[in-house]
């Protein structure tokens, strides 16, 4: 992620949306984020991805988890755009199951020592902070976790690679290493064992966030459509482009509806999966029936035609901040009246 970019968005006021205005940000709501996210998305998934990690999940943690002073160190510098976040929750065999980390923390006199490795980290080689989450026991599972903020140059802590995906190319994905890393003790987010549950609260508010860039690329996917198909469209393709426009626009109602129960201070879990869920597999069902109905020029990567580049960044969409089946397991847990079992999501 380039300086300029950052630069260039911090100027405009997006790194700031959701950061409340006494800590320099533009206190949005998360309905009204949820519009910008969109907007992004339309122009760029990546964009749109970096933002809604750097608030949703990471901003988002440290102002209801932080400490006073955390607030005042960390919200007003990525409001700024001088700092940019990443969520250091997934790891090499540990995804949606994510009561069960590897990563260990442990302390030593007055610092906090972190042994592990991440991956899929979001934001990373850019990150000035990752919250990560990190286990004092695995046995204690879910108990045992807490989350600790790590800064870049920490001694112990290294980028170890760039992951080369499929989609969303031009956010960053990385690989992270942990080998004693020593962290002051006023790194602590909320207080020990509170990790898994500030993981859990964040992800919550990051699904909105996810699938409102869903809806995003689905929007330009439709819109991509409709200027690449040849014309005179067939009466098939006309109705395979109103079913890809209902897509759009249910979407839209499940990721508003979503934000105003969050602004409204509502439990708006459900409703968050709810439109991750839909919104998310609507973006995949949009850009792949594009690709159909435009035919052969639009799989070529040197097409003027973007549907090809939208199929591939809409695939991930259904994996991160929780994936399909999670979600679907979170509703149906809801509807049914059973306990949700602590689980989260791919994706950091």
């Amino acid at each position: 992620m380039s300086e300029r970019f950052v630069r260039t968005f911090a100027q405009a006021g997006f790194l700031g949306l959701t950061i409340s205005k006494e800590h320099g940000g533009q206190g949005l709501s998360t309905l009204e984020f949820a519009q910008v996210m969109e907007e992004l998305a339309v122009g760029s998934g990546a964009a749109a991805t970096m933002m809604a990690v750097d608030l949703s999940v990471v901003a988002g943690p440290i102002d209801q988890w932080g400490s006073e002073e955390q607030r005042r160190e960390f919200l007003p510098r990525i409001a700024r755009g001088e700092w940019i976040g990443s969520f250091g929750l997934t790891e090499p065999s540990v995804g949606s199951d994510s009561q069960h980390l590897s990563t260990r923390y442990a302390r030593d006199g007055d610092a906090w020592v972190v042994n592990g490795t991440k991956m899929f980290i979001t934001n990373a080689a850019s990150a000035e902070v990752v919250l990560v989450f990190a286990t004092k026991d695995p046995k204690l599972e879910a108990r045992g976790i807490s989350c600790l903020l790590v800064r870049k140059g920490a001694a112990g802590f290294s980028v170890a690679q760039r992951l080369d995906k499929l989609g969303i190319r031009g956010s960053e994905t990385m690989e992270l290493v942990f080998e004693n890393c020593r962290v002051p003790a006023s790194s602590l987010l909320g207080k020990e064992g509170d990790g898994f549950k500030i993981a859990m609260t964040a992800l919550e508010g990051g699904r909105i966030g996810i699938a409102a860039c869903s809806l995003g690329i689905a929007r330009a996917a439709l819109e991509e459509t409709i200027r690449c198909l040849p014309s005179p469209a067939e009466d098939w393709q006309r109705a395979a482009v109103a079913r890809m426009f209902v897509d759009v626009e249910a979407s839209r109602a499940l990721v508003e509806k979503a934000a105003r129960m969050r602004d409204q201070r509502q439990d708006f879990a459900g409703a968050a999966s709810a439109a991750k869920l839909f919104a998310s597999q609507a973006a995949f069902r949009v850009a792949s029936k594009g690709l159909e109905l435009v035919g052969r020029s639009a799989f070529d990567r040197d097409s003027p035609c973007q549907l090809e580049q939208l199929f591939r960044d809409s695939r991930v969409l259904t994996i991160v901040e929780g994936t399909t089946e999670i979600q679907e397991l979170i509703l149906g847990r809801r509807l049914l009246g059973r306990e949700v079992p602590p689980r989260a999501g791919n994706g950091g």
